[in-house]
């Protein structure tokens, strides 16, 4: 009946799915209504009904739930044909909260580990609620009482049956235009109305604690629509591969994945082996059995971390109240488990502090065991391999233009690659330099030595300025 929408609080699953289900069932169009039925008595067209609700064949149907869902498909089209009446709200309640209600508590075996369900009472509800105000509805910060709920129940169904009819009446001589319907919009007061209140009692009856409007649409505008086509081919891939583990076949198993683009809709790859930078996968796991009566914390470091497992003195040992060990923090070694507060069921986490190719994390499940005085207080009952953690990528180091040769093992001085300045004649700092071509020579008045034209005249002025003559 629609769209299957639900949302879990505290463990238990707010009833938001059924009203919305509700919502498209009454205001929207029937699943029924989706292929032409007439919802006669002929077994041809209760073979139809239950394909369609169940994709089972009529004959592997029992006769009574045949005809328990000729009688839910008959109940609705009466509420159905109802709508716009004083007696619309109450055929719907009465439907929703008190007939079904009783139908479920009749069911003695759903009920031996869980409390029953109690159905509400329409007249009762309706003298409670005759008090309360039309703008309660107004009130989005706080969870309506049951009469209250009930008000904006049975006033929101009034709001949507006539927006209905004034919609089906617009477009009663068009013979293109389908049958208009409505539909459920967190931004719409009536249609989020409709579905708080009817959530609400429904929570009620179920012993759930109700949530206020503002919540529920909230909660109600983040939920998405469950396709059944869709979980159905998800959970049946999930299936293959799980045969495939449980015959720990591993190098056959596959990662699936469904796209909606592309030359195939299901594509695969192989399975990935454990990163050790994931926080996830990165972790070594193992169960460590120990005798609460022997086993201690010394035993842990020096039997199983150090002696069995190869890990040097540079470790550390966590759990959920702090550090119990490291090289600087070992009062706690002759102490026993129960001492330092671990317990059944509680974890450690190892750290392996070396510098050079340490171990990935180890975490560490405590079950405790009474083991036989001539047996070690603590072990591993399997066999682990805890991976190392990866190297890292070796870095370039930067050299700023210069790089450093190597030959016959051995480095030679760093030789610059950035290209030298060019002295301009024009700079102030400029000063002769012997050139690869000749030298410079000084007597009195300076002469470029390539019988250049350009001479450099020392004035021998205080002032230290050089004048250059290039006629």
């Amino acid at each position: 009946m629609g769209q299957e929408l639900s949302f879990h609080v505290s463990g238990l699953s707010v009833p938001i799915s059924i009203r919305l289900t509700l919502s498209s069932e009454i205001f929207g169009t029937s699943e029924d209504e989706a292929p032409e039925l007439d919802h006669s008595e002929d077994t041809e067209n209760c073979e139809t009904l239950t394909a369609i609700r169940y994709a089972h064949q009529a004959d592997n149907v029992p006769a009574k739930e045949i005809e328990n869902l000729r009688q839910e498909s008959q109940a609705l089209n009466s509420i159905r044909q109802s709508m716009g009446s004083m007696e619309f709200p109450r055929k719907v309640f009465e439907k929703v909260f008190t007939n079904d209600i009783n139908r479920l508590r009749s069911m003695e075996d759903m009920w031996k580990t869980r409390k029953r369900p109690n159905p509400l009472d329409f007249d009762t509800l309706t003298q409670a609620s005759a008090k309360i105000p039309s703008t309660i509805a107004s009130q989005d910060q706080r969870p309506w009482t049951e009469a209250e709920n009930f008000s904006v129940f049975c006033d929101s169904m009034r709001r949507l049956s006539h927006r209905l009819k004034q919609s089906q009446a617009s477009v009663a001589d068009s013979t293109t235009t389908p049958p208009p319907v409505l539909t459920f919009d967190k931004d719409d007061e009536d249609t989020l109305d409709f579905v708080t209140a009817s959530a609400n009692l429904r929570s009620i009856i179920f012993g759930i604690e109700p949530k206020s409007k503002f919540d529920i649409k909230q909660m109600a505008g983040n939920i998405i629509p469950a396709i059944a086509t869709t979980n159905a081919m998800t959970a049946a891939l999930c299936v293959m591969q799980a045969f495939k583990v449980l015959r720990e076949d591993l190098g056959k198993a596959r990662m699936v994945f469904l796209e909606r683009s592309g030359a195939r809709v299901i594509n695969s790859d192989t399975l990935k082996p454990p990163n050790p930078n994931c926080t996830i996968c990165g972790v070594a796991s193992a169960r460590l059995t120990i005798d609460p009566a022997r086993a201690t914390l010394n035993d842990l470091v020096k039997t199983i971390l150090q002696k069995q497992l190869g890990y040097t003195d540079e470790l550390t040992i966590n759990s959920e109240a702090g550090t119990l060990y490291d090289p600087d923090l070992d009062d706690n070694l002759p102490k026993k488990f129960s001492q330092v507060g671990v317990k059944a069921d509680s974890f450690l986490t190892v750290i392996d502090d070396e510098d050079d190719d340490p171990h990935v994390n180890l975490s560490l499940s405590i079950s405790e065991k009474s083991i036989p005085a001539d047996q070690s207080p603590i072990s591993l009952p399997t066999t682990i391999t805890i991976p190392r953690k990866p190297k890292p990528a070796a870095v370039a180091p930067l050299t700023n233009g210069t790089t450093t040769t190597t030959t016959n093992g051995h480095a030679t001085a760093p030789t610059t690659t950035k290209r030298k300045r060019s002295p301009s004649p024009t700079d102030d700092s400029f000063e002769s330099t012997p050139n690869k071509k000749g030298k410079m020579q000084r007597m009195g008045d300076l002469h470029l030595n390539d019988n250049s034209s350009m001479v450099i005249e020392d004035k021998g002025g205080s002032d230290g300025a050089i004048v250059i003559d290039d006629d």
